[in-house]
This record gives C-alpha cells, sequence and structure tokens, in this order.
C-alpha cells in the first residue's frame, strides 16, 4: 500500500486534542483507537481510520516552539482529512460552529481543482485544518 500511513501531531494537552480529533473523525471513518509508549517513554494515542490511515497524539515534552502554532515556521502548513460528499463537509462545519472552534474559511468550492468543496479551520494548538470533498 503506498501513500500516508500516519501523520504524528505533538499536542500542548493530549487530553483536550483527543477528545477534539476522536470526536471531529469518527464521522469520517476514523473509529478505532490504539496507544504505544513512545520513545520517551509518553503516552501515543493513535486514531485510526478505515484504509488504515492514522493520527497519532502525543503530549509536547519542549517549549522549544511557540503556541498557537505557526503554519508559516518550518513544519505543517495545513492536515487535510477527505469526506465522500458535500454533505460531510458541512457536517463537520456545523459540528466546529456548535463548538466555537475557529473556521478560516468555508465550507465553499474552492479553485483548486473541479468541485473542491472544503471547510478550513484551526485546532486547539492553532494548527490547521480542512475537511475536503473532491468529486
Amino acid at each position: 500500500m503506498s501513500g500516508v500511513d500516519h501523520l504524528d501531531l505533538v499536542v500542548t494537552d493530549l487530553g483536550r486534542s483527543l477528545a477534539f480529533y476522536t470526536e471531529l473523525l469518527e464521522p469520517l471513518g476514523y473509529t478505532r483507537t490504539s496507544e504505544i509508549v513512545g520513545e520517551r517513554g509518553e503516552r501515543v494515542v493513535y486514531v485510526g481510520g478505515s484504509g488504515g490511515a492514522s493520527v497519532s497524539l502525543r503530549e509536547r515534552q519542549s517549549g522549544a516552539h511557540p503556541v498557537p502554532y505557526d503554519r508559516y515556521a518550518v513544519g505543517i502548513h495545513h492536515i487535510a482529512f477527505g469526506a465522500d460528499d458535500r454533505h460531510a463537509v458541512d457536517e463537520r462545519a456545523a459540528w466546529l460552529r456548535e463548538r466555537g472552534i475557529e473556521i478560516e474559511s468555508g465550507p465553499a468550492e474552492y479553485v483548486y481543482a473541479p468541485g473542491y468543496y472544503a471547510v478550513f479551520f484551526y485546532d486547539p494548538d492553532g494548527i490547521k485544518l480542512e475537511i475536503v470533498h473532491r468529486p
């Protein structure tokens, strides 16, 4: 199998971020969690999807980078999660609004590709995320 297998994110508060990501991603098919012990003895929790891809979370052990996250520094600009249809994008956007989570833009159709429909928003640490449907 090719493609991205998992993304490993460092967060300021594992409990807060685990609740956010599991609730956000469960309707998109990320329905399983598993845990390992990281190389420094830290708890690492994987939120996995049906296709095998997952997002793992671990609590920070360094204060070297500022919070909220600066996506224009070296590192990740944003992470996009695929949705099966526009309704799923709209439903997740409504979920974000209900929880007072900052939405940068959308849901809307963007010029990136024909029918590209997405919502852009931020996780609890300021990491930019996207939920997108491509027809």
